[in-house]
């Protein structure tokens, strides 16, 4: 398994008039985690398209919802990879409290598709090898 997280507060535009986090947030906390976990393994999101001509879509996003996250809470988000990707790959995520209590969890899939044709590609191996060099035994 890949093992990545990042923790930051609730930030008051994030809440609602009650201080609890839009539902729409959680997607957003999921990216954050996504992005910095590539940004700290050294392959960023702008070199894949750059470098490798490769964009990383989301190709679909499941996000259950178990406990509000409310305002003046520190969040924690965790992203963990536990397959090498083929076609596509799987991100498990989650978000919890500064207590640990889950407040989202949920999986995003994401997709490679060629930057100039838009067709889908195999996983890059600069992919392979950075989730590979980032692994970890259960």
């Amino acid at each position: 398994m890949a093992h990545f997280e990042v923790s930051f507060p609730v930030r008051y535009y994030e809440t609602d008039q009650m201080g609890v986090v839009h539902h729409s947030n959680y997607i957003r906390y999921f990216e954050v985690a996504r992005n910095l976990m590539m940004v700290k393994w050294g392959f960023p999101l702008e070199k894949c398209e750059s470098e490798l001509g490769v964009m990383i879509p989301v190709a679909g996003v499941e996000c259950h919802f178990k406990k509000p996250a409310r305002m003046g809470d520190v969040l924690t988000v965790t992203a963990d990879i536990d397959a090498v990707p083929l076609a596509k790959l799987v991100v498990k995520q989650s978000v919890r409290n500064q207590n640990g209590e889950i407040c989202a969890e949920g999986a995003v899939t994401l997709g490679f598709i060629d930057s100039k044709t838009f067709r889908p590609l195999r996983a890059p191996q600069a992919i392979i090898d950075m989730i590979e060099k980032n692994h970890y035994p259960l």
